[in-house]
């Protein structure tokens, strides 16, 4: 089934530079191997289209159940050039949280 990331995890977001860096976390285990798999580079490239001009990097965090995700290029030259008004990356987590992937209907953040 189709789930929102919000529905399953949790996320922050910061910059540096021209680059957002996110850190997606799961409750449990069985969720954070869903993530693992369903939450790829390309995907989160796609999903970043608009804004993220370089390329995506995923790194697996597994004693901590996490995932880190970097969008270089995603900042418009970093907070010393922008025009953005939101902050830069600080938002970035909760676009993030707006993506949606394949998932087991019996997550237990589901409640099924």
């Amino acid at each position: 089934m189709k789930v929102g990331l919000w529905r399953i995890a949790h996320a922050r977001s910061g910059d540096k530079a021209d680059r957002a860096d996110i850190g997606l976390f799961a409750y449990d285990a069985p969720t954070y191997r869903v993530l693992a798999r369903e939450v790829t580079a390309e995907r989160v490239a796609a999903h970043f289209a608009a804004i993220c001009a370089g390329p995506v990097e995923v790194y697996r965090l597994d004693n901590l159940l996490a995932l880190k995700i970097v969008l270089n290029g995603a900042l418009e030259g970093g907070a010393a050039r922008s025009l953005r008004m939101d902050n830069l990356g600080k938002t970035i987590a909760a676009a993030l949280l707006r993506m949606e992937i394949e998932a087991p209907a019996d997550l237990p953040r589901l409640g099924a």
